[in-house]
């Protein structure tokens, strides 16, 4: 191997829970809600997806639908799918579903997992390239520098950068470039077997770990070690 690509959310980073997301924009816009309520209103963002890297919706409103499947493809379809699933939750002040998303966008709604940094140092010792590649439809490079991690990537390749998104290879084949390495050459590792799949029909070899929280998955990406080796 000459290249390792890495997934963002669910693979090196772990956003924050929903109530914690909830809990802060509140405090950032001071604005208060009684506990029982907030309890209440952050299980209904649980359940209905709103929080980008969280769970997935699990029912998709129809008029949502179309706008859910090109989320990534851009900023603008990306921020309308979600804060159209925050509104299906009600909430005291209207301008809350953008402040929330606006929350998940910040350094503070993120962590990396806990092996993250060691894993990628090492790979850089041996001198291998290493790109990010995310469906996602924000700059996340910012998350990056905040845990110095970003001294670590060489490329960074998102989807609503190129109109593209995971599965797709193109999206892939972008990364292989950017490093200067053939697909053959390149591991992909996400958390995604339907998104990050997609590398392996480019011909890259794939490799998965667990979207949990950090503290469930403390060493998963140390595999990533062997592999390469």
């Amino acid at each position: 191997m000459l290249a390792v690509l890495f997934d963002f959310s669910g693979t090196l980073f772990r956003v924050e829970s929903t109530e914690s997301w909830l809990r802060a924009t509140l405090d950032e816009v001071s604005l208060a809600m009684p506990e029982a309520e907030l309890v209440q209103a952050a299980k209904g963002l649980e359940v209905t997806g709103a929080l980008p890297g969280g769970a997935a919706p699990q029912r998709l409103p129809a008029e949502l639908a179309g706008l859910w499947r090109v989320r990534d493809e851009s900023a603008e379809s990306h921020r309308a799918a979600y804060t159209g699933l925050a509104r299906q939750v009600p909430l005291p002040d209207p301008a809350l579903y953008d402040a929330l998303y606006d929350r998940h966008m910040t350094p503070a709604a993120w962590a990396p997992y806990p092996d993250a940094a060691e894993v990628l140092y090492a790979l850089c010792e041996r001198g291998l390239g290493i790109g990010v590649v995310s469906n996602i439809g924000w700059d996340l490079r910012p998350i990056f520098e905040a845990y110095n991690l970003d001294r670590f990537v060489d490329a960074y390749v998102l989807s609503y950068e190129h109109g593209i998104q995971k599965p797709d290879t193109r999206l892939f084949a972008v990364a292989c470039e950017a490093l200067e390495v053939e697909p053959h050459e390149a591991l992909m590792v996400g958390d995604s077997r339907e998104a990050d799949g997609g590398a392996a029909d480019l011909g890259c070899r794939v490799h998965f770990v667990d979207h949990l929280p950090a503290h469930e998955r403390p060493d998963a990406l140390r595999r990533v070690l062997d592999l390469v080796d």
